[in-house]
């Protein structure tokens, strides 16, 4: 598990992180979505004791990174594939980690298998490797020490179509293993096929956070009538613009001014509305006054 609680980092004046709280929970894969610059890497930094907060805490499975004993074994880390030591061979950055925690050498070989590095490119200076093949030196990085947690860093930047089948199909069985993974992206189109949970982020702050299924549900107002013609005159002449949908029409207002054109409002019930709009869906079942 992930918490952070009013977290804040500020640089001067500036505020690279301003009262995030968040949770990440076992199990899941948990999207970090938001553009660059929104506080996304700072956040990740700050949780894996490579940035200190300003205030407010950071735990990863209970405790501050920089307690854990030997912390590569509980908490897989890639926040920078074009930071590794370009001068050794894919090969020997998994042996020296390996050493580093205490790891079977077997371990090294395993990971390569599990990333799709072949021996051949294991024995490549990391310089010659592309961004892709960076990546997946990371995670055979991140995953060397059988972790708990994986905090990855867009980490299918680089990665090919293929590739990023891959890393989901990787991740997802991770977490379906009960591991927890934060991960974060610019693209929300890459989140939503990955992350179970999704946490958006914007100037510092955390903006919205749920369900993936219920932050992408749209937005607005669903209704249908015995009488869609005529309700559709009612909506247009209070400013509205309805639209229609399969078997009733779709229009952005609220229960309220839907019950005061139309008092046959029987059920609503609120739904998450789009990621980032601050919105929230409602669904209705109308009886248009005959």
């Amino acid at each position: 598990m992930i918490t952070t609680t009013n977290l804040v980092r500020r640089y001067g004046d500036f505020t690279a992180v301003d009262d995030v709280t968040f949770t990440a929970e076992p199990g899941r894969v948990t999207g970090f979505l938001g553009p660059n610059g929104a506080g996304k890497s700072t956040t990740m930094r700050i949780l894996t004791g490579l940035t200190p907060a300003t205030s407010g805490t950071a735990h990863v499975l209970g405790k501050p990174f920089a307690s854990l004993t030997n912390p590569g074994r509980h908490v897989g880390v890639l926040l920078d594939a074009s930071a590794q030591h370009g001068g050794r061979t894919g090969r020997e950055v998994l042996a020296l980690g390996a050493l580093t925690m205490g790891l079977p050498s077997r371990r090294v070989g395993r990971m390569l298998d599990v990333v799709g590095l072949s021996r051949r490119a294991s024995t490549r200076r990391v310089r010659n490797y592309s961004l892709g093949m960076r990546q997946r030196l990371g995670l055979a990085h991140a995953l060397l020490g059988d972790p708990e947690v994986l905090i990855l860093d867009e980490p299918a930047n680089g990665l090919d179509p293929a590739g990023i089948r891959w890393m989901r199909d990787l991740l997802g069985r991770f977490a379906a293993e009960g591991g927890t993974v934060l991960l974060s992206s610019h693209l929300l189109n890459e989140i939503e096929r990955i992350a179970d949970d999704i946490l958006v982020i914007g100037r510092g702050k955390i903006v919205a956070g749920g369900k993936t299924e219920d932050l992408l549900r749209p937005s607005g107002t669903f209704v249908h009538s015995i009488d869609d013609e005529r309700f559709e005159q009612a909506l247009t002449k209070e400013g509205l613009a309805p639209v229609h949908e399969d078997q009733g029409l779709r229009v952005e207002a609220d229960p309220a001014r839907s019950r005061a054109l139309d008092a046959g409002v029987a059920t609503a019930r609120r739904l998450g509305g789009p990621v980032g709009s601050g919105a929230h869906g409602h669904r209705g079942m109308a009886s248009a006054a005959p």
